[in-house]
């Protein structure tokens, strides 16, 4: 049987798990996710937390509506879907969904206070295709984060949603999300960064 990989450090000596540890401790979670709570997934929670903003500049964006599914409407089309359930999560914001990403962001803040050595701001492929441009780094991170959030609503999940969770619950949504992110994705990195090294 093959001698599962160790825990690795680069030469800037920044610890990090390796890929086998971090596969099984994901899935791990999406599973407990599923069987204990529901599917995890992450993009609609920025929708709510607009609609959270919206709410408090305009407190007649959400109100109670006794017709409604969920006790609640909008005159935003959009929160108003699904019989005002956007609507009651933004009007009731101590939701699962929205504590669980609360949550995502203490532990990433947590796991890089408590960690033993400090993780570079830039990967290696980075710094070999643009000379080590952190500005450039924090902007392109940015750009990519609001496209795929753009996308992922317009495709009604994100990769939380339709690849992880769904993929596991072997939804055709879910696969064809996946096959879609991948045929972009490897073509988008490989023109970015085609001058960044041979072997990152």
């Amino acid at each position: 049987m093959k001698k599962a990989p160790a825990l690795k450090t680069n030469n800037q000596s920044s610890l990090y798990w390796n890929w086998y540890y971090s596969g099984f401790a994901l899935a791990a979670s999406f599973l407990l996710a599923i069987v204990l709570v529901k599917p995890i997934g992450v993009s609609t929670q920025f929708v709510i937390f607009d609609g959270i903003l919206a709410n408090s500049i305009n407190p007649e964006l959400v109100t109670t509506d006794v017709t409604s599914k969920s006790g609640y409407s909008s005159t935003n089309s959009y929160l108003n879907k699904s019989g005002g359930k956007y609507a009651k999560a933004a009007a009731n914001p101590m939701n699962y969904g929205f504590i669980f990403v609360i949550s995502m962001i203490a532990g990433g803040w947590l796991a890089a206070k408590t960690q033993s050595r400090k993780a570079e701001q830039l990967p290696i492929f980075h710094r070999s295709r643009f000379s080590g441009n952190t500005p450039l780094r924090f902007c392109l991170t940015f750009i990519g984060g609001i496209l795929v959030l753009y996308d992922a609503r317009l495709a009604g999940g994100c990769t939380s949603g339709h690849m992880m969770s769904g993929v596991m619950q072997t939804a055709v949504s879910g696969y064809l999300f996946a096959a879609a992110a991948f045929a972009l994705a490897v073509p988008t990195a490989i023109l970015l960064y085609r001058k960044g090294g041979n072997n990152q």
